[in-house]
């Protein structure tokens, strides 16, 4: 699923709090969009429309690779956030780790 669809399917994305970092937690998650459609589409042989072929062929032991940097991309994100949120004063301690559980147990 696309990034920011999960984000707003599962209520991370929903808020605009935060912004000790600038909402840079946000590059995070479009790394991850990208790692993701490489992985959706490395077997493609369909063209973009420049007449390059979409899929990048990768070996199923890079794609795994490419997979489980996907999880970790997107724990990363959740981290940030929930981080970016307690910095900025938006959550205290007890909420930062209510909600960073909440938002893992959703990945």
């Amino acid at each position: 699923m696309v990034w920011n669809m999960w984000l707003n399917a599962t209520g991370l994305g929903v808020d605009m709090s935060g912004g000790h970092f600038q909402y840079k937690q946000w590059e995070i998650g479009n790394i991850a969009d990208e790692v993701e459609q490489l992985i959706i589409t490395n077997d493609s042989e369909e063209l973009d429309r420049w007449g390059d072929r979409k899929g990048s062929h990768f070996t199923p032991e890079t794609i795994e690779e490419f997979k489980k940097g996907l999880i970790l991309l997107r724990q990363a994100y959740v981290y940030a956030q929930r981080i970016d949120w307690l910095l900025s004063g938006d959550d205290g301690e007890d909420s930062f780790h209510s909600r960073l559980k909440n938002d893992l147990d959703k990945l």
